[in-house]
């Protein structure tokens, strides 16, 4: 017994020794945002023994609030994670996959699962759907086709305006999806997958780290109006990249939908770690990092409501 404790004890600190700190309040705060102590304790474990990395977009952590049992936790794959899931298989041989436009020229062999693809001009036209063949060694190849009349209702669906404003990267992850399923069994949704090994109680505890508010940072941002683009400023001008860096912030929390500059001000005062009076440059771009997490995050969470909804 005592040895058995000992070993749950190493490999419960070896769980939470795979991030730092600092990565731990950046999981906690974008993609495992809204989850309690527990589950977030889960979550981490989860990734480190199913060797998948949050912040290589392969695995989120969705919470749902439901009536009855409030906050529910939901661990979910992303397209990057099912391949680098597929890719530890001793069989695994590859895939292809991309979108195909109505000017483009494009057939399959569906006994065989081998596509021709050729893009015969640069003015492709629309989107008119996507394709993946996944490939392993002795199986059968496994091609899927998504056409837009089967994705139809998905863009008049709750989640239409993440499909149309990003309709390539969405339809050709969902064919990704769908092959990868077919040919590995891998899902989409691991909401039942506990990992074995330690209980999650001997995990020590999320400690969060004390922000600073910084709100007249975001109204500064939020007032600031674009400038004519005279002379252009040396690209080793701090200052310049500093102003670019909040254009990008604008355009980023554009696509979050957050556009009040009360709510500006919350999420810069919770994600962003400011050590002096004024953001540098360092501490914007890794704001920018985590904004670029939380909009790849509801893309992934979308899409996979959407391929859940399917099956």
């Amino acid at each position: 017994m005592a040895q058995n404790k000992a070993i749950q004890t190493i490999d419960t600190q070896a769980v939470v020794g795979s991030f730092t700190q600092s990565e731990l309040d950046t999981l906690k705060n974008t993609i495992a945002k809204g989850t309690t102590n527990e589950q977030f304790s889960l979550f981490v474990q989860t990734c480190a023994r199913s060797g998948l990395n949050p912040f290589l977009n392969q695995i989120y952590c969705i919470v749902y609030n439901t009536r009855d049992h409030g906050p529910t936790m939901s661990i979910q794959i992303a397209v990057e994670g099912i391949v680098a899931l597929a890719k530890r298989h001793p069989q695994y041989k590859g895939f292809i996959a991309s979108e195909v436009k109505e000017n483009d020229e494009f057939q399959i062999d569906v006994v065989s699962g081998e596509p021709v693809h050729k893009i015969k001009t640069l003015q492709r036209g629309k989107t008119i759907g996507a394709y993946c063949v996944a490939y392993r060694e002795g199986a059968p190849n496994i091609s899927v086709i998504v056409t837009l009349d089967q994705i139809e209702h998905l863009l008049k669906g709750r989640n239409a305006t993440m499909w149309k404003d990003y309709l390539d990267d969405m339809i050709v992850k969902h064919a990704i999806k769908r092959a990868f399923k077919r040919q590995f069994g891998i899902e989409v949704a691991e909401d039942e997958y506990i990992p074995s090994g330690p209980n999650i109680d001997n995990i020590p505890e999320y400690q969060p780290q004390a922000r600073r508010d910084i709100t007249h940072e975001a109204e500064q941002m939020n007032n600031e109006k674009e400038q004519p683009a005279s002379p252009q400023p040396s690209e080793d001008d701090e200052a310049a990249k500093i102003k670019k860096a909040r254009t990008e912030m604008k355009k980023k929390f554009a696509q979050l939908g957050i556009t009040d500059p009360e709510e500006i001000s919350a999420y810069i005062a919770k994600n962003a770690k400011i050590k002096g009076e004024k953001p540098t440059l360092a501490e914007y771009t890794g704001l920018l990092k985590i904004m670029d997490m939380e909009i790849e995050r509801r893309k992934a969470e979308q899409a996979n409501d959407d391929d859940l909804l399917m099956d």
